[in-house]
């Protein structure tokens, strides 16, 4: 065969898996995984084992530990230095220590056993940080000890790239070649990181100054095959090296950039990369080894979930929390499949057990979205603790709620959440917030807000909110599939109490308003109006008639402006979160460097940063005086961007 027949037929065979899985709702890798099997040599044989689909599918790993690398923020690694570097850790050592004498009394060697535990212990990041986006679970207890798991076993890849084929060699030539590839590393990471990270930001400023996306596409290819390039002229992987280019280019301001021009690449040449896994599968032997299929199946997501749960139960986690960690990661990921092809080819695993081993992680991966669509029944079902926990979360949240009539209900609570409720205290109107990120919940309580955790598609939260007593609600989140169960409760409990939803775009405007939203407020709209209005102000037209004109736009629903033209540059840019203002609270316990001193001794504009309220023993005083003074007990809420926030905290505490 061909390089071209090569590249058609698995290219007709990707689009044909993406188009079904995606309207199946079901992740693509699993279908690149069985058309792989299916048109390997092991069935219909349209592609042979050859070495040109081996060296395009490497590309796909690549490109892959490429995007890990851009996620390898080290002050995101430091604020969950716990969860990472304990949970996470614990995982897998402890998953790979247990393989170890599982192998051995199975008759395969202990160095068989560290790679079967490398290769189990991966759960799969593309399809749980999906599942637990569309489920609003990402800012959940349970949510973060995920996303920290998931982010060490991403960073396990890397070392376990080296380590497991090395375990193919005799002891003695092993652990040679174990230390010369770590010095190797060790001196490659050290330049690398050493001058790579003074070159890096320059030479892109330097390319995006041409101002041409085609030089910009082609620094990044260059710089990622560059990398790898020279890591595998080491002695070391490819991969290796495409993980510290990502990894150089997260520490600049084109990282966002870079992740969405290289997103098609990734994507394309991973399908290709699971086609070529898909291959390795032979029907027939799994078909005779059933058995052992179904029996590792079980072990797999028995033995993973008794053991992220003990380990989360272990550091801290409620038992509702451990047992929702467990269900989430017990499943395998795409990463065994990528240690899988580093070592199909050595002697370290028999190849009936490696069928074995794939089988199972594909299975386990076709049952995560079931597992963790029942997740939450189970735990109710198992867990006692978690009925008393529930049942304090809805006492909080009717505690703050009590005093309250005819108050308005916001959920969610994130920016436009806050910039809501702060209209609402200006016109003295009353409000609870329910929101489920406990950092942010933390915060704005400690500053005054009445804002407390809890889910707000959940019936029970939304009563104890005092739904019953609400004169409005509304969803400040655009997120089509919550609102639509909160428009369910409202419309079971309350059906004459008005619903105003946020969505993004017009396209969900009329299915949220037959489902009984009063209002339903999409955000490209909303903002095309306000730019209207200010240029046709600047025009000359009389603000008189642009008020009436717009009042008559909104009085008609918007169908003067439902629909638009789509264009190649619709496609929007993400804001670069990481300099985007927000708001941060400082509690000054005794002992605290600012007590005594005024905002203007402090300096703290030199850091850019403002203090928009001070609340003092209940009171909150809004945009305080440069002379205002910090007494003990205070709560200092700070505007700025996170890195003047850590810098104006730092001198507020220690000076």
């Amino acid at each position: 065969m061909t390089t071209l027949q090569l590249v058609l037929v698995l290219l007709a065979s990707a689009v044909f898996v993406v188009v079904v899985f995606r309207s199946l709702n079901l992740p693509p890798v699993l279908g690149y995984l069985l058309v792989g099997a299916a048109i390997g040599p092991h069935a219909f044989d349209l592609i042979p084992d050859s070495e040109a689909a081996r060296h395009l599918a490497e590309f796909g790993v690549v490109f892959l530990m490429f995007s890990i690398g851009l996620e390898f923020s080290l002050p995101r690694l430091y604020s969950m230095k716990r969860t990472v570097f304990g949970l996470g850790l614990a995982q897998v050592a402890v998953t790979i220590a247990i393989n170890i004498p599982v192998a051995m009394l199975a008759g395969l060697s202990w160095q068989a056993g560290i790679a079967l535990g490398g290769i189990l212990a991966m759960s799969s990041t593309a399809l749980v940080v999906k599942m637990l986006a569309e489920r609003m679970q990402l800012e959940s207890r349970h949510g973060r000890e995920v996303i920290g798991v998931l982010l060490f076993q991403d960073l396990a890849v890397v070392p376990l790239l080296i380590i497991v084929p090395a375990l193919s060699q005799a002891p003695e030539v092993m652990a040679e070649t174990l230390a010369v590839a770590a010095l190797k590393a060790a001196v490659v990471l050290s330049l690398i990181l050493f001058f790579g990270q003074r070159l890096m930001r320059g030479w892109f400023h330097i390319v995006a100054r041409r101002r041409s996306a085609e030089l910009f596409m082609l620094n990044v290819l260059l710089i990622t095959l560059g990398l790898a390039y020279l890591t595998e002229l080491a002695g070391l992987s490819l991969a290796l090296g495409a993980f510290l280019a990502g990894m150089l280019i997260s520490e600049t301001e084109y990282r966002y950039q870079v992740e969405e021009d290289i997103k098609p690449f990734r994507d394309v040449l991973l399908g290709l990369f699971f086609i070529t896994v898909g291959m390795f599968l032979d029907v027939g032997v799994i078909a005779r080894q059933f058995p052992w299929v179904a029996g590792l199946l079980v072990l797999l997501l028995a033995g993973k979930f008794v053991v992220i749960a003990g380990l989360s139960r272990a550091f801290g986690a409620q038992p509702g929390t451990s047992m929702r960690t467990g269900l989430w990661l017990c499943a395998g990921g795409e990463f065994g499949f990528v240690l899988i092809a580093h070592i199909k080819d050595l002697p370290l695993l028999p190849g009936a057990t490696l069928q074995v081993v794939v089988a199972a992680l594909v299975l386990s991966m076709l049952l995560a979205p079931l597992i963790a669509q029942y997740s939450e029944k189970i735990v109710m079902r198992f867990s006692a603790s978690e009925w008393m926990l529930r049942a304090a979360e809805l006492t909080q949240i009717a505690a703050r709620s009590m005093s309250t009539e005819k108050h308005a209900i916001i959920c969610g609570y994130g920016r436009s959440g806050q910039y809501l409720a702060r209209f609402m205290e200006k016109e003295d109107v009353s409000y609870v917030a329910l929101d489920l990120d406990p950092e942010r919940v933390r915060e704005a309580a400690a500053a005054g807000d009445t804002v407390v955790y809890g889910d707000a598609a959940r019936r029970e939260a939304l009563v104890a909110a005092g739904l019953m007593r609400a004169s409005v609600l509304i969803v400040s989140y655009a997120d089509p599939a919550s609102a639509m169960r909160v428009l369910s409760v409202v419309h079971d409990l309350r059906p004459e109490l008005p619903v105003v939803v946020r969505a993004v775009d017009e396209s969900d405007y009329d299915r949220l308003s037959q489902a009984g939203a009063a209002e339903v407020v999409p955000e490209t709209l909303e903002s095309s109006i306000m730019l209207a209005s200010h240029a046709l102000v600047l025009l000359g037209v009389p603000i008189n008639r642009v008020v009436k004109r717009f009042r008559e736009v909104r009085e008609q629903r918007y169908e003067l402006l439902r629909g638009f033209f789509h264009g190649a540059t619709d496609a929007a840019d993400d804001l670069d979160e990481a300099w985007q203002p927000r708001l941060h609270s400082v509690v000054l316990n005794p002992g605290a460097y600012g007590i005594g001193r005024t905002i203007e001794e402090l300096g703290l504009d030199r850091f850019n940063i403002t203090v928009s309220l001070i609340r003092r023993r209940g009171i909150r005083a809004f945009s305080p005086s440069p002379e205002a003074r910090f007494e003990a007990g205070d709560v200092a809420v700070l505007q700025g961007v996170p890195e003047g926030l850590a810098a104006g905290e730092n001198r507020l505490l220690k000076g």
